[in-house]
């Protein structure tokens, strides 16, 4: 939306929401009591007729609020013609009364002051006729310059008795063109009606609920509008104010008190509370944002957070003001209830200026930045935070009487104080480290310490704040609002500052076992290593060994270890799982096994027979290292033609073999062929398949094995293997 939109769509919706305040903060049954009426029946009815009025004008005061920008634009252009013609009117009939007045009944061109008050009228009404023609879009200049009829009877003369009766004639004339136009756009508002309920029945459809409701938010700027409108409150009472009082008694005051005392009158109404939260977020948002802009110039916006946007600071003062009951107080109850609920804001506005001032010195201060300016904005900004909260604390417990509000400022200013000492100490530890030639080896167990000194007192301030409320809840006035504030207050400052401290200690302990299970690194160790530690680039004089054989230094490790559990160069394991237990053999593995050793024992010699004899029925004493030997080819059965050299033997001899009394024996008694009932779970020992040892042959030049020759076709596949083309057949 272009700028000048955004602003028409805010400055036209303030003066609804203007008429709503003024509305809510009407006391219609004084009013009427306060008109004297001859008798009780007119008072009746003139009660009767203020409310009416009352909700007519809360009714049209909605209606102008929620209309879309188009034809809010044209209400007001509306409203500007009628005021411009009822301007025009007025000035003719104070212009015939001068004239009357005056008594001069000649020609106007004839006496000089005479003619110079017609000419400055007759301008004057031909200017609103011309506006009112522009702004109703209209080419009848007529229609918007009946209120020039007595000054055109003073023109020609017409006695002054009835130029005021041409007045009042030319206002009936414009009252029935106003009731005309009204009457032509009578179900205007019928069909604005319709047309906005279908168009709420297909954003609903189409984005939910949740999206409508997101969708009429940023049409209606509901956070500009509402705080727009109640600046221009503030404004108004301000101004009233400082207006009703001397100057010396304002002097007196002061200009804190008028200021309190301005915001506590614009506070009586819902729409003001609504207004005054708003405008306290904002204004939070824009400290948060000057804060970034001083520590980070304009890079500290690219990255936005929603904790530090204000709205933290914005709920919490309207939940404050509705538990106090903020609005049906007297203005001197509520300027100092308000001046609390304005220092425990300040207290939120500090704290969320430490959760952004804190990240940014110590990347400060562990970058080795050499920039002085920036060192300076960092140590200004911590100094404020350290000093300004103590000061608002002591005020705070000098001025007022202490209770669970108040206790929870003092403690809420203390550990910002507390908090931004441990800050400094780093940002001191990190800068003493940077101008050293050695880092330290404890640095980061030092840190690790006063964090957590830091967080155990925060522990502490937050468990005597709930049980003070808690106290305070059960011996004093108990409510509801008290309540659930201890009870916001005991989850997120006491239970999850517990479990995120005892989480931190649970992860140190297992880095810290982790670290010490693994070996530490000799002086020669690290030197034939002659490398940096891989986290933090700087020169190891002591280190630990992963299992995977990487070298670091021990606090770095550990700080890794606090986020992943693996090498920072390889991703394994640091500490690896335990080994598997080995499984117990089944009693077909023993029995190929007890197979294989007893074929072992017979064998010749005492020599092992070689893995691949069981495949092809070759033989091998050993020097099949260097290269299997020439095929034999096997004795031809009876009734079977016999191969040459190169043939190929059969299945059945591959599964025969000789044992040491010249007998055959099968393959599977031995134990080296898996039989046919587990023909899928063949043992590693039974090598490959029978064809693969007839797939080797021998180079006639070099003795070495060839291919297999499963990546030619198989026409050469089986001209290699020298088959004849009838015994493959017939196998």
């Amino acid at each position: 939306m272009p700028l000048a939109e955004t602003v028409a769509n805010v400055a036209l919706r303030v003066p609804s929401l203007m008429m709503l305040d003024l509305l809510y903060k009407w006391d219609v049954g004084h009013f009427a009591e306060q008109i004297r009426a001859r008798n009780e029946e007119m008072l009746l009815k003139y009660t009767y007729i203020l409310w009416n009025v009352y909700y007519l004008g809360h009714l049209l005061a909605m209606v102008v609020l929620v209309l879309p920008l188009q034809h809010l634009v044209k209400i007001y252009v509306y409203l500007l013609t009628a005021l411009l013609l009822y301007v025009g009117h007025q000035t003719c009939r104070d212009y015939v009364l001068r004239e009357m007045e005056s008594g001069y009944v000649g020609a106007v061109y004839l006496n000089l002051a005479a003619l110079q008050r017609f000419a400055s009228t007759l301008t004057g009404q031909l200017l609103v006729s011309i506006l009112c023609t522009y702004f109703m879009r209209s080419k009848a200049l007529w229609v918007f310059s009946a209120h020039l009829l007595p000054l055109l009877a003073r023109l020609c003369m017409v006695p002054l008795g009835i130029l005021l009766f041409l007045n009042k004639l030319s206002s009936i004339f414009t009252i029935f063109e106003v009731i005309y136009f009204l009457l032509g756009n009578l179900f205007v508002p019928f069909y604005l009606a319709k047309s906005a309920y279908r168009g709420i029945m297909q954003e609903s459809e189409l984005y939910g609920v949740l999206g409508l409701g997101i969708a009429l938010w940023n049409q209606f700027a509901v956070p500009v509008l509402f705080t727009t409108f109640w600046l221009v409150l503030f404004a108004a009472e301000l101004y009233f104010y400082l207006s009703s009082r001397s100057q010396s008694s304002a002097s007196n005051e002061g200009l804190v008190f008028a200021l309190l005392t301005s915001v506590a009158s614009c506070c009586v109404t819902p729409f003001s509370m609504v207004g005054l939260t708003f405008a306290v977020s904002r204004l939070s948002l824009g400290l948060l944002a000057l804060c970034k802009f001083y520590l980070q110039g304009y890079t500290g916006f690219l990255n936005g957070n929603l904790m530090h946007s204000g709205v933290t600071e914005g709920v919490t003062f309207l939940l404050l003001a509705l538990q106090t009951d903020l609005i049906s107080l007297h203005v001197h109850q509520r300027t100092f209830l308000l001046s609390i609920i304005l220092f425990i804001i300040v207290a939120s506005v500090l704290q969320s200026m430490l959760e952004i001032a804190d990240p940014i010195v110590l990347a400060l201060g562990a970058s080795r930045n050499r920039s002085l300016w920036k060192h300076f904005r960092a140590v200004t900004m911590c100094l404020f935070l350290l000093l300004f909260p103590s000061f608002m604390a002591c005020k705070i417990a000098q001025f007022f009487e202490m209770d669970f509000w108040l206790l929870i400022i003092v403690s809420s200013s203390a550990l910002t104080s507390l908090q931004v000492t441990g800050t400094l100490f780093i940002y001191g530890l990190f800068l003493a480290e940077s101008v050293r030639r050695e880092p330290f080896e404890d640095l980061e167990d030092i840190i690790y310490y006063v964090n957590s000194g830091c967080r155990v007192l925060e522990f502490a301030v937050a468990v005597c704040v709930v049980a003070y409320g808690g106290l305070e809840s059960l011996l004093g006035e108990w409510n509801w609002m008290g309540a659930s504030v201890i009870i916001v207050h005991s989850y997120f400052n006491v239970w999850l500052r517990a479990r995120a401290g005892w989480n931190s200690f649970l992860l140190r302990q297992e880095a810290a076992k982790k670290i010490s299970a693994l070996p530490h690194a000799s002086p020669q160790q690290i030197l034939d290593h002659s490398d940096v530690c891989a986290i933090c680039y700087q020169v190891m004089k002591t280190a630990v060994v992963t299992f995977c054989g990487h070298y670091y230094h021990s606090s770095c490790l550990r700080r890794w270890l606090y986020v992943q559990k693996t090498c920072p160069m390889c991703h394994q394991l640091i500490k690896p799982p335990p080994p598997m237990p080995a499984c117990p053999p089944t009693p077909r593995e023993e029995a190929q096994a007890e197979g294989v050793a007893a074929a072992t024992a017979a064998a010749p010699d005492g020599q092992p027979e070689a893995e691949g004899s069981g495949e092809g029925g070759v033989e091998s004493d050993g020097s099949d290292r260097l290269g299997p030997k020439p095929l034999e080819s096997p004795s031809p059965e009876p009734g079977r033609p016999a191969a040459d050299s190169g043939g190929v033997p059969s299945p059945e001899d591959g599964r025969r073999k000789k044992d040491p009394d010249g007998q055959e024996a099968s393959l599977e008694a031995l134990g080296l062929v898996p039989g046919p009932l587990a023909e899928n779970k063949m043992d590693a020992r039974s090598s490959e398949p029978v064809i693969a040892s007839h797939e080797r042959a021998t180079l006639p030049d070099s003795g070495t094995p060839t291919d297999t020759g499963e990546h030619l076709p198989p026409s050469e596949r089986e001209e290699g293997l020298g088959a004849d083309p009838d015994l493959r057949d017939e196998d």
